[in-house]
């Protein structure tokens, strides 16, 4: 899977740092907490081949919250 082997790359090159990244299996969910500099960084990000690839197979939803 090219993406999780471009994963952190892609990150940094955003200015996003993963805090953290956990899966339920039986649920098919996947949940990452983002450290992000504003919501555009994520937009662009998200915007990359190799993340776009994954929405054959992943549905992304995102939630944002202010800390």
């Amino acid at each position: 899977m090219e993406y999780l082997s471009k994963r952190d790359g892609l990150l940094k090159k955003h200015g996003i740092k993963m805090l953290g990244w956990w899966n339920v299996h039986l649920e098919h969910l996947t949940v990452a907490a983002l450290e992000m500099p504003n919501s555009d960084a994520f937009q662009k990000f998200s915007m990359e081949p190799e993340f776009m690839a994954t929405t054959v197979y992943i549905t992304h939803e995102l939630k944002m919250d202010q800390l």
